[in-house]
C-alpha cells in the first residue's frame, strides 16, 4: 500500500512515519510538511507544501491510505481561530481532496470526548471535524480516540501535570477511559488499523485500541 500522511512533524506523526517505512505492508510513504523533515528513505517522498492552497498541489494526494495527525494546542497556535484552522481547516481540505482522488481508507487522530454538541471548544472541534469526514463517504473511516498522550522530552508543563495526575486516580481505579498512552505505542495502532478492519466506520475509544 501507499501510505499519505499530515501531521507527520508532530509526535505521533514522527513515530508513524518510522513505522510504515519499517512496514513490509507499506510500499511507498508520502508525507506533506510545510518545512523539510530532512528525513531519508528509499520508501519516503517528501512533499513540502502550502497548506492554506491545498489546489496547489492537489495532484500529489494519491494512494491507499491516509493518515491525519495534524493538531497543534490552543498555546502553540495563539488563538482559537489559528488553532482551527490547524485542527479543521487544514485536514478538512487535504482529506477532501483524497477523497476527490480516490484514496479509499481515511486514519484519523481524533480524541477523546470528541462531539461537534459539546461545551468544551477541543472536543467540540475535533467531533466537528469527525463529522465532516464522515460525508466525505470514505470506503473505510477509521477514527482514534486516545486519552492525554506522553509524547517523549515534551517541554509542555500542563501535560506533564496532566499525564501525572491520571496516573494517579487509574492507580486507584478511576477514570481508566482516560489512561494516557505513548505516542510510540499510538503510532504502532495506527499503522495495524487499515489491515485490522473491513471497509466501514471505526471509531476507537482507549479499550478498543489497547486489542489492535
Amino acid at each position: 500500500m501507499k501510505a499519505l500522511v499530515i501531521g507527520a512533524t508532530g509526535a505521533t506523526g514522527k513515530e508513524l512515519v518510522n513505522l510504515l517505512l519499517e512496514s513490509n505492508d507499506y510500499s511507498e510513504v508520502s508525507i506533506f510538511v510545510r518545512r523539510s523533515t530532512g528525513k531519508s528513505h528509499s520508501k519516503l517522498t517528501e512533499h513540502v507544501v502550502d497548506f492554506s492552497d491545498v489546489n496547489s498541489f492537489r495532484e500529489l494526494i494519491t494512494g491507499d491510505v491516509l493518515f491525519s495527525c495534524i493538531g497543534t494546542t490552543l498555546k502553540d497556535a495563539g488563538s482559537k481561530e489559528k488553532q482551527w484552522k490547524i485542527d479543521y481547516d487544514i485536514p478538512a481540505e487535504f482529506v477532501s481532496a483524497a477523497k476527490q482522488n480516490n484514496v479509499n481508507s481515511l486514519v484519523l487522530v481524533s480524541s477523546y470526548g470528541a462531539s461537534a454538541k459539546s461545551n468544551v471548544y477541543y472536543s467540540m472541534m475535533k467531533g466537528k471535524l469527525e463529522d465532516y469526514l464522515q460525508e466525505l463517504h470514505f470506503p473505510q473511516y477509521i477514527i482514534f480516540r486516545p486519552g492525554p498522550l506522553i509524547r517523549e522530552n515534551t517541554d509542555r508543563l500542563g501535560e506533564k501535570i496532566s499525564v501525572k495526575v491520571i496516573k494517579f486516580f487509574n492507580a486507584i481505579g478511576l477514570f481508566k477511559n482516560l489512561k494516557p498512552i505513548t505516542t510510540a505505542f499510538l503510532a504502532q495502532k495506527l499503522v495495524k488499523a487499515p489491515k485490522e478492519f473491513s471497509t466501514g466506520k471505526f471509531t476507537l475509544e482507549l479499550g478498543n485500541i489497547l486489542k489492535i
